[in-house]
């Protein structure tokens, strides 16, 4: 297929199924903790805008942790099937890692979400509270051991080899590996980040379109603190985190800057532009700026960076696609923090929901955390290359002995059906949030929805209105 072979079919498989799934806990880990924030300013003020927000909301939920749960399942089968001379030789470290995860986590979700989703009006306000809160800890207990286990394949440590094989030997030490703790605070950051901007893009697209209503107005505002809160923290982490890769990945950032070699002793550039060539080793049409790479790195100007000639060519991240993955993640984050800037300078100056120009980009900015979540991933995964453990087995040696027919088969088939499922399941989602929130303004009574006496509690009914409006709109076209 185009001349790639079986290694790189299976990683370019791989790379779109994860690419597919992370959107989904994604978005999942930073509405369910919005959802437990909005359930708990209710039930303090009493301000049934929030209780209209946190009906809406977990519809949207719902539909999202559904495929993430559907697409997660594919990634664990994978690691059988394509990548099963890693899993002989890694098994022991990232196996019960895994475990961990769906014993604490997932159970926990899953114990909760019921509760959550259907118990509105069959349990206590403060059971009910208590779930939506289980299932926002669950979501964050299960990105603690997600990372865990890809952080140890990045900086692995409290390990030994025997007969060929990693056997864990401090289990502290492999869960609290090197780059772990700044890895998940970045990770879980992004999550947040990401949502904000998705909550944030839905209330400027009603608001452009006429509908102004406090529970519109409230989505805006709490969407825009959060922006201008945790965007300028995750730039904070970022730096933090890339100390952490200087100093235990160098090849990584050499590629990320596409560094080739240090002149002298001169404090390294930073390259703004170019294109790193793997061939040629250099940046053709580099835009440089003097001194600012070793002051942005290594935090001094009397230290250099490291530079890719130092490295033999085999162990050499594929620079061209981790400097540019890395650059749009950058952009995105400053952009973000500018939002969330312009944010506050409108709250003040009384415009934050009548500015069409800041909101028509707030909603092109929906999607900006997501993109910049999935750059940055990207610059991690390509960048830890040529090993899927770093320092301990190639990639090259942790594939499957599968035939170039057999994996473009399953490639073409697993871009089919996911653009078919998980589209469709996306364009629903687009939906729900199309409609917007119901308000019921000092109205305490059930009105459906999720877990209410008027809806049945069966799990598509945590999304029920888009069905509900899809059956009008057949009956209407069919008469």
């Amino acid at each position: 297929m185009f001349g790639l072979e079986a290694l790189d079919l299976a990683r370019i498989q791989f790379a779109f199924t994860v690419s597919f799934h992370i959107l989904f806990p994604a978005i999942t880990i930073g509405l369910a903790s919005f959802l437990a924030v909005l359930e708990g300013l209710w039930l303090k003020t009493h301000d049934n805008t929030y209780r209209d927000l946190y009906h809406f909301w977990s519809k949207i939920f719902a539909v999202n942790f559904g495929m993430g749960v559907v697409s997660g399942l594919v990634m664990a089968y994978e690691f059988g099937t394509n990548w099963s001379r890693f899993s002989d030789f890694a098994g022991a470290v990232t196996g019960p890692l895994l475990t961990y995860e769906v014993l604490t986590a997932f159970f926990l979700e899953a114990g909760f979400l019921g509760v959550m989703l259907f118990g509105w009006n069959r349990v206590g306000r403060g059971l009910h509270f208590f779930a939506t809160v289980m299932v926002a800890v669950g979501t964050l207990i299960s990105t603690f051991w997600i990372l865990a286990s890809n952080s140890w394949m990045q900086t692995p440590q409290g390990y030994e080899i025997v007969d060929g094989r990693i056997i864990p030997v401090d289990w502290l030490a492999v869960i609290f590996n090197p780059s772990f703790p700044y890895r998940l605070a970045h990770m879980a950051i992004a999550a947040f980040v990401a949502t904000a901007f998705f909550v944030g893009a839905s209330a400027a697209w009603h608001l452009l379109r006429g509908r102004d209503n406090p529970a519109i107005r409230r989505m805006l505002s709490m969407a825009m603190w959060m922006a201008l809160i945790v965007a300028p923290i995750q730039a904070v982490v970022g730096d933090a985190h890339g100390l952490n890769t200087l100093e235990h990945q160098p090849a990584k950032i050499a590629a990320i800057e596409g560094h080739w070699e240090n002149v002298g002793d001169e404090p390294s550039p930073l390259i703004l532009f170019g294109i790193p060539d793997m061939k040629e080793e250099r940046t053709k049409y580099a835009i440089e700026i003097p001194y600012l790479g070793s002051l942005i790195l290594t935090h001094s100007l009397d230290r250099q960076i490291p530079a890719l000639k130092s490295f033999p060519p085999e162990d050499r991240p594929n620079s061209l696609i981790v400097f540019w993955s890395f650059r749009i993640m950058v952009a995105l984050g400053m952009l973000m923090i500018f939002v969330g800037l312009w944010s506050a300078w409108l709250r003040w100056r009384g415009g934050l929901y009548t500015n069409r120009l800041f909101l028509r980009l707030v909603m092109c900015m929906g999607p900006a955390g997501l993109i910049a979540m999935l750059a940055g991933w990207f610059t991690t995964e390509i960048g830890r290359q040529p090993w899927v453990v770093y320092g301990l087995m190639r990639t090259a040696n942790a594939s499957s002995n599968h035939s170039v027919g057999q994996l473009t088969i399953t490639l073409v088939l697993f871009v089919v059906v996911y653009f078919l499922l998980f589209g469709t399941g996306f364009g629903y989602m687009m939906r729900l949030v199309r409609k917007g929130p119901k308000t019921h303004e000092g109205d305490d009574t059930p009105h459906g929805g999720p877990g209410q006496k008027r809806t049945p509690a069966r799990p598509l009914s945590a999304a029920d209105e888009g069905t509900e409006e899809g059956h009008k709109d057949s009956l209407r076209e069919v008469n």
